[in-house]
């Protein structure tokens, strides 16, 4: 079973950045790709971003697109996300997970059965203040 540690989250200006980490260990993630969600206070959890790490596949969500960025470390079983232009309805708590390669291929959708389907990380709050 898969483990996911992530760091980097914290307290930003808007304008900022900030860059969070997901660590994995556990299973190797060939066959699977790595994807950021995010729950705001009140709001359901939303896909940002994800990377198929054995084709470099990328999605963005189009909240997000043109100031975030998303990279992986084969190597480290690591992957970031670099979060430039922060906004204050960026603030939410950013949650690490591998994930099927064919869910970010469809755009990284979230529901209920995608929920039980995943290994999440423990979560990272990013509070970005106007």
């Amino acid at each position: 079973e898969v483990q996911l540690v992530e760091s980097g989250g914290g307290l930003v200006q808007a304008g900022g950045s900030l860059r969070l980490s997901c660590a994995a260990s556990g299973s190797t993630l060939d066959d699977y790709a790595i994807g950021w969600f995010r729950q705001a206070p009140g709001k359901e959890r939303e896909g940002v971003s994800c990377i198929s790490t054995s084709d470099d596949y990328t999605y963005y969500a189009h909240s997000v697109k043109g100031r975030f960025t998303m990279s992986s470390d084969n190597a480290k079983n690591t992957a970031y996300l670099q979060m430039n232009s922060l906004k204050p309805e960026d603030t939410a708590v950013y949650y690490c997970a591998v994930v099927l390669k064919f869910l970010c291929y469809s755009g990284l959708p979230y529901s209920q059965s995608v929920h039980e389907h995943i290994s999440w990380g423990q979560g990272t709050q990013v509070t970005v203040s106007s």
